[in-house]
């Protein structure tokens, strides 16, 4: 019911749900799971208009012969019968390229043959507009090339029709209707043509959001929007950033042990924690490789807190690790950290693929791969930049592979912050 002139709200929504369930059948017709987004998106444009315009090519059609011109009645009549069977085709044979050649083949030349029957342009209420959908329609849902084709078969109607106007009969329809018919004809196409470009701009705009969402989930926002305008090498260097690796600790000899789905879940598992961390800094995850994760701070953004940045995202992964199982085991990391400087970019055309480079990110590895189960190992070069904020314990030096002796530092956690003096005011 409606009560102070209010809408019925639940009839809306009914309404709005109907048309919604309307629309998933439309696009569920002829469906390849092969096909891309952009082909589906333009199969169910075609279905929707050409399923969607039934109803007025049917009163189109209950009009004219009402009104004493059954020629100008069969060619809406034509169309109203064709589409269904050409659509349940559709939907059986998949041949979607005979299905949109048919269609736009129908609304080419029937409104042109309504417009011949009932004596020309002004006679037939200018119902030839019905046929400009089929160019328009073409653009969006074919390329370009075969979309001049019918560009052209349009205008050949045109310049036919305005040659043969002198030669054709007038119909008797009243004026009253010819008018009535300029408004129907002319309103109906409008809204048709607003209703199909609205779709599919908010359909483009769907796949082109997921797409974008997709390619910052594999690239940082400032290298993505580069490479939009740049398909070529993207690198910078960066004098001061900092890198980490995160490895499972007795990895291969667990993993070999477990079936290959049971790893890859697992392995999901923990990376999905660390990414949610990674999220929370504001931190920039570079790769996994095998059960390795890498992260860095201070690139593509450069930011002075980078070595206490990640050093605090180290702290929360050791302790998410300490505090929980993933695929019902109980894992132990080893972390290893670095800061110096690294030239940071993709590189190639296909497959891209943030990474870094220089001397700085090999001794974050080495800093990983020598260091003790369950612990943060840093450089000197980090330890001088977190060490008021950290608290640290001398390992003395180890022999790392390609830099000799080092000496290391395990974080032990951030110190406490130190008591504020209130002085008393007298």
């Amino acid at each position: 019911m409606e009560r102070d002139g209010a809408p019925d709200i639940h009839r809306f929504g009914w309404t709005t749900g109907a048309a919604a369930r309307l629309v998933a059948l439309a696009g569920r017709i002829g469906a390849d799971p092969l096909e891309s987004s952009d082909a589906s998106l333009q199969r169910r444009l075609l279905v929707l208009m050409s399923v969607g315009t039934l109803p007025l090519t049917v009163l189109w059609s209950v009009t004219y012969f009402a009104a004493g011109a059954p020629l100008a009645a069969a060619a809406p009549a034509v169309y109203s019968v064709v589409t269904p069977i050409n659509t349940a085709v559709l939907g059986w044979a998949r041949n979607f390229r005979l299905y949109r050649f048919t269609q736009l083949l129908m609304t080419l030349v029937l409104p042109w043959v309504v417009m011949m029957s009932l004596g020309g342009f002004k006679e037939s209420s200018v119902v030839i507009i019905w046929a400009a959908l089929c160019p328009l329609v073409s653009l969006l849902v074919e390329d370009l090339r075969q979309t001049v084709l019918w560009i052209v078969g349009f205008v050949l109607l045109l310049i036919v029709s305005g040659i043969l106007q002198p030669y054709l009969t007038p119909s008797r329809l009243p004026g009253a209707f010819v008018t009535w018919f300029f408004v129907l004809n002319l309103g109906s196409v409008i809204a048709i043509v607003f209703a199909m470009l609205y779709y599919f701009v908010r359909q483009r705009n769907f796949f082109q959001e997921r797409s974008e969402t997709l390619l910052l989930n594999i690239l940082p926002k400032e290298i993505s929007e580069a490479l939009k305008t740049d398909r070529s090498a993207i690198a910078a260097h960066y004098e001061s950033a900092s890198v980490l690796f995160a490895d499972v600790v007795g990895f291969t000899p667990m993993a070999a042990a477990m079936s290959p789905l049971r790893v890859v879940n697992l392995l999901n598992d923990v990376f999905h924690c660390f990414d949610d961390l990674v999220e929370k800094y504001d931190l920039e995850k570079i790769k996994t490789i095998g059960d390795c994760y890498m992260v860095a701070a201070g690139v593509p953004r450069e930011r002075p807190d980078h070595a206490a940045a990640l050093v605090r995202l180290a702290l929360n992964m050791r302790e998410a690790v300490a505090s929980r199982t993933f695929g019902d085991q109980k894992l132990a990391f080893r972390i290893g950290i670095n800061s110096g400087p690294v030239v940071a970019g993709v590189i190639g055309r296909k497959k891209f693929i943030y990474d870094l480079w220089g001397a700085a990110v090999n001794l974050a590895s080495r800093m990983e791969s020598h260091g003790e189960t369950g612990t943060i190992q840093i450089t000197r070069s980090t330890y001088d930049l977190i060490k008021d904020q950290f608290d640290c314990e001398s390992r003395g030096t180890i022999k790392v592979k390609g830099a000799d002796h080092m000496e290391v530092w395990h974080v032990r956690g951030q110190k406490a912050d130190p008591p504020r003096v209130v002085e008393a005011r007298v």
